[in-house]
């Protein structure tokens, strides 16, 4: 029970400007949920960037009645190497995992084939518009 709520989510902090990955909801638990999307493997200071990003999303967005904000690292070569020390506070909980594959969200498909779609009814037009017009 996920509500979308932007891509590329803009933070500012000290006027200067950030952008979270993906920017959910989750109804059930009441709370927001980062995501950040890394290509290669994990690297330790994705974790300091997250907490920032959950840190200022406490701050700016989220609202008295619902639950501390939720990051989660998702890396597409390995998962997080064991550490000997927490990365995390039980106010922000955070997560890190390998991502195993490649597949699009369903509203990412939806939104691509419509695009896919009005662009071969545009062409359709441009091809039978000259036959029209014999």
């Amino acid at each position: 029970m996920f509500a979308f709520m932007g891509s590329q989510y803009r933070l500012e902090v000290d006027g200067k400007e950030f952008f979270i990955d993906l920017l959910l909801f989750h109804r059930r638990l009441r709370c927001l949920i980062a995501i950040e999307l890394k290509v290669g493997e994990f690297l330790p200071e994705f974790v300091g960037k997250m907490q920032f990003y959950l840190a200022a999303l406490d701050r700016q967005v989220r609202q008295e009645d619902e639950n501390p904000t939720i990051g989660i690292i998702l890396c597409k070569e390995r998962a997080v190497p064991s550490l000997s020390t927490p990365c995390t506070t039980p106010a922000s909980p955070l997560a890190s995992q390998r991502m195993k594959s490649p597949r699009p969200c369903p509203w990412l498909l939806r939104k691509n084939l419509r695009k896919i779609s009005r662009e071969n009814s545009v062409n359709e037009i441009q091809v039978q518009s000259p036959a029209l017009s014999d």
